[in-house]
């Protein structure tokens, strides 16, 4: 992606050279349902420290038309490698430029989409990280933030929405279209800003609190309108601007608050001030488990607690773009365990599951990076949107939390946005505001926590007297090295922790004792516990106060291993279901032993999200960490567990409707997919199940893949389903086809075509890649590196990502795909970001091998 780069110390010139004032922009999407082109005009006034020198504007354009620099004009072929030279600067300036700017179908800049169920053009903008310049000329980078003030013409009737509360349209002179003229916004960066436009239908409520009103709204598309549950929408938000209100001691910053479900996004949802965007499968077309309504809730909450930490007070340049993620991922979690009414006060179970399982994950990467990461170019942070940024640097928040107290943690913070609103901050504005408040030097615990990269291991070490009790107790802290060619040096680091004592007590597992205490270095004495007698489970970092991977000594091993499920809480339960799933990555725990640990214990997991998570990390394991001769009959016992519990759910239970997702993607045998058949075509029925649309779908795949569904099954479920969603669905299906074609047709769409939107994009790579399908697949993996470098440097970001992450050979588990990898790598010279993605899907193939090893001796000591 050559020309569309821009280094930190461009930045660092640009913001000491300049201070930007306001913007300008008027967009003309009149002829937006015909697509191509749109007008853009941007008008910018700024000004510079230094008159005489010279500096330059970004932009992404297929031309510029005009060019006018305080009044003078420039020559509009200036115009190269999305960047419009700008000379001879004044004190105070003005820039007009005029440009012809590109619809997009890859969900950046300004995406385009048009519905198969009314034919309708819907439109909206998504600019994080460098893409508002697909739109405006603009100065792209977080600290030269500025007013923006946007007027928009439109076709007449459609629905606009911007950062500034919608005007009444008034007459173009055009019958057929309308201008939409928005007030200015407060001082806010580029990336933030945003626009939807399309014949979108809109729900409104207002947020009261004492005087304070803000307007609010819901938008989505009319083809969703009959599923789109506004009411819980807004009682998530309104729970969020309470508890945020109160915590952050700052009110709501602008004058309104908008929510819109837009189609084909690429992220969860993205925090433009005042309109935030969110990808509108969480307008649920179908019944979906408690764990989809959860995740739907911490999105919300995630980007209203952005409306604070990121757009009030924002992050100086991209390495501290942990400061805007981890900051609301931790604001998500602790809003929905403690504000009043929350439906999920069980928040904190689903971030040890889900988050820090992610964050783990990431950590063993050979791109592990610290949390504040270096991010030198614009490239580099478009990767870095990843586990560590969000999960772990929230993780450690929630350490902080309990190193320092929580009182005087949201303390710190609200200092923090009352001394820097409005502006850019760095790490040290935040760790100065907390160390005020609590009166805790935190530069040591920054060090250890923020600028180093990797993961501990804490283990318990017990030694017991002839009585059977407690003679030494050590928790023993370790620090892996890191993955080959990760930077820096593994270290130890301070943790606080809580040990939980569990007993059973009427087949349950319950907690008799809590300490809480502080380790630090390879080992840490607990006195506290000598003496006593030994418990049924010894569970360290009980509560999850600290990140660090756990184990379990063998005696408490043994009995999660029969008992797992036996917990009466749910987060000790998430934490030994996580600490197991980490063993079986890490070749600690056989693949075989972790199936026999689900089986055993997911029949007493009440918890739908973890049920959920174990369900897909069961089929990873098989899939890649079984030893390959043992795999199929690991499968098939899944397959059968899977049908087992589907038949004996409560009828109409989350569970069941879990256990029919699971089974649709394993089935095997022929009264299996028998099943699959018969609950697609009426002929069998599961009391309770819904077979509704997105379960169809999953049905009709699972046959596809099997041969036992052609085109002409899926062309008629398509003519069921005609919709965007359906499109894709079908997509999916036709590429999971287990024929030469079929793979053949999936990936010359994707690799030799750039013509499919990223949705459809995503779900033929999707459908392509099946387990089952290892040989049929083989002969892509030479393909693949004959075009990988290609695909990065002519398509964009995100759909480059999409086709290098998801056709990497990750299916070819041997060392061949691990040689192949290395000899391109070698030869190819990629750009770093390019690299880092290549790099981290050869860890994946890296790690099964070394996992299938060990399930391989486990299987050969059985």
């Amino acid at each position: 992606m050559p020309g569309t780069n821009l280094t930190r110390e461009e930045a660092r010139t640009r913001a000491d050279l300049l201070r930007v004032d306001a913007y300008d922009i008027e967009l003309d999407l009149g002829s937006a349902r015909e697509g191509g082109t749109f007008r853009s005009t941007t008008v910018v006034r700024f000004t510079a420290t230094t008159p005489g020198a010279d500096t330059f504007i970004d932009l992404v354009a297929p031309a510029v038309e005009e060019i006018t620099l305080n009044g003078t004009p420039l020559d509009p072929a200036s115009f190269a490698d999305s960047r419009i030279p700008l000379p001879n600067l004044a004190a105070d300036n003005e820039l007009r430029v005029v440009a012809n700017c590109a619809y997009t179908n890859t969900g950046e800049g300004l995406h385009r989409f048009v519905d198969p169920v009314d034919g309708e053009t819907y439109l909206y903008t998504q600019f994080e990280v460098p893409d508002a310049r697909r739109v405006f000329a603009s100065f792209e980078q977080p600290d030269l933030k500025a007013s923006f003030a946007f007027t928009v013409t439109a076709p007449t009737g459609w629905v606009v929405v911007s950062n500034s509360p919608t005007p009444e349209p008034t007459p173009s002179g055009d019958e057929a279209t309308q201008v939409w003229k928005f007030e200015p916004t407060g001082r806010i960066s580029g990336y933030i800003t945003a626009l939807v436009a399309g014949p979108y239908v809109g729900v409104f409520d207002t947020y009261e609190n004492g005087d304070q009103r803000v307007p609010l709204g819901v938008y989505c598309r009319p083809s969703l309108r009959e599923f789109l549950d506004a009411e819980a929408v807004f009682a998530v938000t309104k729970q969020g601007f309470d508890y945020f209100q109160e915590k952050f001691d700052y009110p709501y910053p602008f004058p309104k608050y908008d929510q819109l479900f837009v189609p084909e996004f690429n992220a969860g949802a993205m925090e433009n001030a005042g309109a935030v965007t969110l990808r509108d499968q969480y307008v649920f077309r179908s019944k979906v488990t408690d764990a989809s309504y959860e995740l739907r809730a911490a999105t919300i909450l995630h980007e209203l607690a952005h409306m604070w930490f990121g757009d009030l007070v924002t992050m100086e340049w991209w390495n501290d773009l942990w400061l805007n993620e981890s900051f609301a991922t931790f604001a998500e979690a602790v809003c929905q365990a403690e504000a009043p009414g929350s439906q999920w006060p069980h928040s904190w179970t689903t971030f040890a599951n889900q988050m820090k399982t992610w964050a783990y994950r990431q950590d063993q990467l050979p791109s592990t990076h610290p949390i504040m990461a270096e991010i030198n170019d614009l490239e580099d942070v478009q990767v870095n949107f990843d586990g560590i940024t969000y999960a772990k640097g929230a993780s450690v928040l929630k350490q902080l939390v309990a190193y320092v107290g929580q009182d005087a943690f949201f303390q710190g913070v609200q200092a923090y946005f009352k001394r820097h609103a409005w502006g850019n901050t760095r790490l040290g504005d935040l760790l100065g505001a907390l160390e005020e408040a609590s009166g805790r030097d935190l530069r040591t615990w920054s060090t250890a926590w923020l600028e180093t990269a990797g993961i501990n291991v804490l283990r318990p070490s017990i030694v017991l007297n002839t009585d059977g009790e407690i003679e030494s107790f050590t928790v023993l802290q370790e620090a892996p090295a890191l993955p080959a060619g990760a930077k820096g040096e593994a270290v130890l680091r301070p943790h606080r922790i809580a040990i939980g004592l569990y007993e059973l007590v009427d087949d349950s597992l319950v907690r008799v004792e809590r300490i809480e205490l502080d380790v630090d270095g390879a080992r840490t004495e607990v006195p506290q516990l000598v003496g006593r007698h030994r418990p049924a489970v010894v569970l360290l970092n009980d509560d999850d106060l600290s990140y660090a991977k756990i184990r379990l000594d063998e005696d408490s091993l043994a009995v999660v291993t029969e008992h797992l499920g036996a917990f009466t809480d749910s987060l000790p339960r998430a934490l030994c279901w996580a600490s197991a799933w980490d063993m079986t990555r890490d070749g600690e725990l056989a693949a075989r032993d972790y199936l026999s640990l689900a089986l055993s214990g997911l029949g007493r997991e009440t918890d739908i999200g973890v049920v959920q998570s174990v369900q897909r990390q069961v089929r990873t394991a098989l899939d890649a960490y079984a030893d390959p001769e043992w795999r199929e009959q690991g499968l098939q016992r899944w397959a059968a567990a899977a049908e087992e519990h589907l038949r004996a759910a409560d009828p109409g239970s989350d569970h069941q409707l879990a256990w029919a997702r699971t089974l649709a993607s394993v089935a095997r045998t022929e009264g299996q997919l028998g099943l699959l058949a018969g609950l697609l075509d009426g002929s069998v029925e599961v009391k309770g199940l819904a077979v509704d649309t997105e379960l169809r779908w999953a049905l009709l795949a699972r046959l596809a893949a099997t041969g036992r569904a052609d085109e002409a099954e899926i062309a008629a479920e398509l003519e069921r389903d005609n919709t965007a969603a359906g499109q894709q669905y079908a997509a999916s299906c036709r590429a999971a086809r287990p024929t030469a074609e079929a793979k053949a047709e999936a990936w010359a769409s994707v690799v030799e075509s750039d013509e499919l939107t990223n949705y459809v994009q995503e779900a033929v790579i999707a459908g392509f890649q099946q387990s089952d399908q290892r040989e049929l697949l083989a002969p892509y993996a030479d393909r693949y590196f004959a075009v990988v470098k290609g695909i990065w440097e002519s398509r964009s970001h995100e759909i480059s990502q999409q086709i290098i992450g998801g056709l990497y050979p990750a299916l070819q588990l041997t060392q061949e795909t691990l040689d192949a990898t290395d000899a391109w790598l070698a030869a190819a010279e990629p750009a770093p970001a390019l690299r880092r993605q290549v790099v981290e899907s050869r860890a994946g193939v890296e790690r099964a091998l070394k996992a299938q090893a060990a399930d391989r001796a486990a299987g050969a000591q059985a």
